[in-house]
């Protein structure tokens, strides 16, 4: 059988998903050794970028011409909040740290950069941009998961994005990925590459920004 067009982006980012693996951030993660003030940070800066992730997934939802696409898009949209207000205020309240307003360089360039394919680019290219958040965390949560250490104080996190409930929402964006590639022109299908891994590079960069607690410069 040959390869479906989501197996051949995943293909195309192999090199930057290593890269995202072999992290610093996330290497300490597993091993429970990630300084807290690093995950505080992350978690800040995440809860900006997740509010930031619905709005766009509610944007793609609305330029849906399916019924079940709308509806789908619409539930990611809520997923994203649910997971925000869930997993992040529970460290919130752990660390007792307040939520962050202001946007880091990278949580801020990733977010515009979703956003903005989601409101101006073709459909198709809005979809396969958002598509990393999803399926990255997937398979970090579960690279994770399998070498995390006994006893980790981020065990909630992993438990999260390792979990079988997230994996399903992560299937079916990639259903709803492969189905709309296959009616797509060849010129369009190479501008939803293009776009998948400006978003994965993207990804290292969030957690790159998180590991280097990342500041404007020149403040």
């Amino acid at each position: 059988m040959p390869q479906s067009f989501t197996a051949h982006l995943w293909q195309a980012i192999q090199p930057i998903y290593k890269q995202i693996i072999d992290h610093p951030f996330n290497r300490e993660l597993a091993a429970g050794s990630l300084s807290r003030q690093r995950f505080q940070f992350y978690l800040q800066q995440d809860a900006l970028y997740l509010t930031d992730f619905a709005r766009a997934l509610a944007l793609i939802g609305a330029r849906s011409e399916g019924a079940e696409q709308v509806v789908s898009f619409l539930n990611f949209a809520l997923g994203a909040i649910v997971a925000e207000r869930s997993l992040h205020e529970s460290y919130f309240r752990l660390y007792d740290i307040q939520p962050e307003t202001a946007y880091a360089p990278a949580c801020f360039t990733y977010t515009r950069f979703l956003l903005a394919a989601a409101a101006l680019d073709p459909y198709e290219v809005a979809i396969a941009a958002v598509l990393p958040c999803f399926w990255i965390y997937r398979e970090v949560g579960s690279a994770i998961y399998r070498t995390a250490q006994p006893d980790n104080p981020y065990q909630q996190w992993i438990d999260t994005y390792a979990g079988e409930e997230f994996a399903q929402v992560v299937q079916q964006a990639l259903d709803i990925t492969d189905s709309v590639a296959q009616q797509a022109t060849e010129p369009l299908r190479e501008k939803m590459r293009a776009a998948f891994v400006t978003a994965s590079r993207l990804e290292w960069l969030f957690w790159d920004s998180a590991y280097r607690l990342e500041s404007w410069q020149p403040a």
